[in-house]
């Protein structure tokens, strides 16, 4: 059933006068599957796809005129598949779902709240309150995020969320949070290696175009097209003039995505020198995270200066009306993951959405670029030049 519906859902564009008997069927088939399994959310998400491939055929047409029988009958097809929505969705009986946020509570119990006998079976330990609070927001957030994500797969939406900063800035900490608990179908992490010796001789953006999200999926870039605004030039690994080249293009690419409707969200971390010195040391130290140890860290240190003047310049020139970056202050790990999933969600409308207050995040902790840009220009000197030996 699973490669029936990919097969459909990826070939839906072409419906010929030729193909159609064939596709119809197929999609008879397909529908009738989901109907015995009671697969409401698939059901759901083939007939969006419909009604999306319905709005971009005009039957009036003249280039489209053989296949406006089939475009009306598909209409009705459409009608069908909504009466047996309303049918599943009134039959369905009212499930009660598991308190994510009372799960939390139960997880620590205090001691005088467990009788005296049982006390033998439990181990007496010390939680900190602000971790048992942390832990409980996030848990709610994540919740959020799953009902998002469901949204996107039903609407057919395309997201796609960078996630950039300094190194040890807290980026994988944040996406791991995010990716937690969404169906990995529909949302992938993209972190690509160096670029090969063939990706070098391409278009710059051509290794990560490839990895945009289609329809109805979300998409997490680990570090992306904005190496060539950080690391790139702080290294000496560009030049000055594609250096240039790429900040003049970038924003008029995002604004081509966003055209093609592709949602965009730029999210940068921001760590202060001494905690991200810290987060090295304990890199090193720690043999679980060694792997998180690059050949660059060693230079980030050293090349503090040259990296904020990076910085500087790369918001001034990337961050447009409708492509903003949000810049994340993350020396406090749990703050900022806290406060980027509410940053995120609040770019979305979407079914069940929990109130506008909870999802208030902290101005302190994820501030606009143009406030970023007032603190950088204090940090670096007046006429430095990013390219100077």
């Amino acid at each position: 059933m699973t490669a029936l519906f990919y097969q459909i859902i990826n070939n839906i564009e072409k419906i010929t006068h030729k193909n159609y008997k064939d596709f119809k069927k197929k999609l008879e088939a397909l529908l009738e599957g989901f109907k015995q399994a009671k697969d409401i959310d698939n059901i759901k998400v083939l007939r969006n796809k419909l009604e999306r491939l319905l709005g971009d055929y005009q039957i009036t047409d003249k280039k489209h005129k053989p296949i406006r029988a089939h475009l009306r009958d598909l209409k009705k097809f459409l009608h069908e598949i909504d009466d047996i929505i309303h049918e599943m969705e009134e039959g369905t009986e009212k499930l009660e779902l598991v308190d994510v946020i009372k799960k939390v509570e139960k997880k620590y119990r205090a001691l005088s709240k467990i009788k005296e006998e049982k006390r033998k079976l439990y181990k007496e330990v010390a939680i900190k309150k602000k971790t048992i609070s942390y832990e409980k927001e996030i848990i709610k957030l994540q919740l959020e995020l799953v009902k998002l994500q469901r949204h996107i797969q039903e609407t057919g939406q395309r997201v796609l969320i960078i996630f950039e900063g300094r190194d040890a800035a807290g980026k994988w900490g944040n996406i791991k949070r995010m990716m937690e608990y969404l169906n990995p179908r529909a949302a992938k992490v993209v972190a690509l290696q160096k670029p090969s010796e063939e990706e070098k001789g391409q278009w710059y953006f051509q290794r990560y175009l490839k990895h945009l999200p289609g329809a109805g999926e979300m998409a997490l870039f680990d570090r992306s097209w904005y190496n060539r605004g950080g690391v790139e030039p702080v290294m000496g690994f560009v030049n000055k003039k594609n250096y240039e080249k790429f900040m003049d293009d970038t924003p008029k690419l995002e604004e081509m995505l966003i055209g093609s409707g592709v949602k965009i969200i730029k999210l940068y971390y921001s760590v202060s020198k001494s905690e991200q010195a810290a987060r090295f040391d304990d890199r090193k130290l720690n043999p679980l995270k060694q792997f998180k140890l690059s050949p660059i860290d060693q230079f980030s240190q050293q090349l503090w200066k040259k990296y904020t003047l990076a910085e500087y310049h790369n918001f001034k020139n990337t961050s447009t009306k409708i492509s903003p970056w949000a810049i994340v202050n993350s020396d406090d790990k749990k703050s900022s993951r806290i406060n980027s999933i509410k940053y995120v969600l609040g770019q979305f409308d979407y079914p069940e959405k929990i109130s506008k207050k909870e999802l208030e995040y902290d101005k302190d902790i994820v501030i606009s670029a143009t406030q970023k840009i007032n603190i950088l220009k204090d940090e670096i000197e007046k006429d430095a030049d990013l390219f100077a030996e």
